[in-house]
């Protein structure tokens, strides 16, 4: 309990939120990393995974390589990117690395959102004389965006949490006070930056679970929240009440 209370004081401590390696700076470079990183995976996942969705060709292969991806040790690839690129260039290497994290759940969720919808409204839009193009923009992605979101959702929050390791080589973000908290034995510090962590990954699930909860067009929305079974006034069917027109 005296360890908790230490770390809170030193997050309110007044002296570490102001100049060169302060909290805030150290928050600042961690949502940068983790931007830059996402907007690249975004760039690569999101129209590759449209594609498949859209196409149905090449899903196994991707399949594939996601999943061994998600099973690559991301300390090890930080390392083994700097020792082929050089200290030189740390930035690049660590945005690779956390970039390579977020890809799978991105293009898992980009070609799921296709996946799920109902094959009679991709038919539906073709039978209207939709073309290909139309039917991408105006019915799968807007469909597709709710699984799409939830992608980025674990994207993202398992970018932050790899962020921490980008310390070790030598970068910011909120990884450096705990690497620096260890070599000084300052534990109030460890605990504070992991508090920091944890509330940040908090804050950012819960805006991208906001997003994917709105992400759901308005006309689906509405039929999930309709339901004329369990209306009170509303009128069933029956064998012996036939419903009228």
């Amino acid at each position: 309990m005296n360890l908790f209370a230490e770390a809170i004081a030193w997050l309110l401590d007044p002296l570490n939120w102001q100049g060169s390696g302060s909290i805030a700076e150290r928050v600042g470079e961690h949502l940068a990393y983790t931007a830059i990183a996402v907007l690249v995976a975004i760039i690569i996942a999101v129209p590759l995974g449209w594609w498949i969705g859209h196409t149905g060709q090449g899903k196994e292969i991707v399949v594939g390589i996601t999943g061994a991806a998600r099973a690559l040790p991301s300390f090890g690839l930080i390392f083994l990117f700097v020792m082929l690129v050089g200290v030189g260039a740390r930035v690049p290497a660590a945005v690779v690395v956390l970039m390579l994290l977020a890809i799978p759940p991105l293009l898992a969720g980009a070609y799921a959102g296709f996946e799920v919808i109902d094959r009679r409204t991709i038919d539906a839009a073709r039978a209207m004389g939709m073309t290909e193009w139309q039917i991408l923009w105006k019915v799968e992605v807007p469909l597709g965006l709710p699984l799409l979101f939830g992608g980025l959702r674990s994207a993202v929050l398992q970018v932050v949490a790899t962020a921490v390791l980008i310390a070790y080589i030598g970068l910011g973000g909120l990884g450096y006070d705990i690497v620096q908290g260890i070599a000084l034995r300052r534990y109030d510090q460890m605990l504070g930056s992991a508090l920091l962590i944890i509330a940040l990954a908090l804050l950012l699930d819960a805006i991208f679970a906001l997003l994917e909860r709105y992400s759901v067009p308005r006309g689906v929305r509405a039929g999930r929240d309709t339901d004329v079974r369990t209306t009170p006034t509303g009128r069933r069917a029956t064998a012996d009440n036939p419903a009228t027109t």
